[in-house]
Order: structure tokens, then sequence, then C-alpha cells
């Protein structure tokens, strides 16, 4: 029988430092976070570093809450923070000049989440 919670203890960690982060900063931008960790994981988006490049530009800081394929080209550099990246999508974002990052240390290093843009 297949259980109708999450398992994952690292999941389990971020929302509930998400949670917590939002309280105490005020900041509606990790709760929100939160809230999409929350669904089932199959829900979790997949975007391509092709739908990155289109709708951001030079030195973007873009979170998506799920995973980074390597489907696509970079053009420019860009500090990406997401649940999981492929092996080609970290690649390629390094080889552009910019940085991949967990969540956690995304909200570490901005903890109130200014100039953040979601995409996923």
């Amino acid at each position: 029988m297949k259980n109708n919670y999450k398992t994952n203890p690292r999941i389990l960690d971020l929302i509930s430092g998400l949670k917590k982060q939002s309280r105490e900063k005020q900041v509606p931008l990790w709760r929100d976070i939160a809230t999409r960790l929350e669904c089932p994981t199959r829900n979790y988006p997949e975007v391509n570093l092709s739908r990155i490049n289109r709708y951001t530009k030079e030195k973007d800081l873009i979170l998506v809450p799920g995973k980074v394929l390597g489907a696509g080209e970079l053009n420019h550099q860009l500090t990406v923070a997401a649940m999981i990246f492929s092996g080609s999508a970290k690649n390629k974002i390094t080889a552009a000049g910019g940085s991949c990052l967990t969540i956690e240390e995304l909200m570490s290093k901005n903890p109130e989440g200014s100039r953040v843009r979601i995409i996923g």
C-alpha cells in the first residue's frame, strides 16, 4: 500500500525551514515555495534550459521548485536554484558563467527573497 505522505527527510526539512523563514522574515515567497513542495513529487515541475533562457535576462536569480533539465542552450549568466539538477543542466549553467544552488542555499544567502523569479 502506498503512503499518502512525504517520507524524504530532505524535503520535509526544507518545507519546515521554508515555513519558518516565511514566519520570521515575513516573506510570502518562502511560504509559496513550501506550498508547492507539499504537493506530490510527481507534480513537481521539470523545466528545460531552453525555457529558462527564453524568459530570463543576464544576472537573473531563478528558482525552480522541481528539476532543471539540460535540453536547450543557455546564452547568459544566471544563478539557478532548484531541488534537483540533471548533470547536463549543471554543466551548461556553469559553462555559461552561472551558478547552481539548492533551495536551502538560496534561502540562507537571500533570506528576504529579493529579486527571485520563480519558473515552473
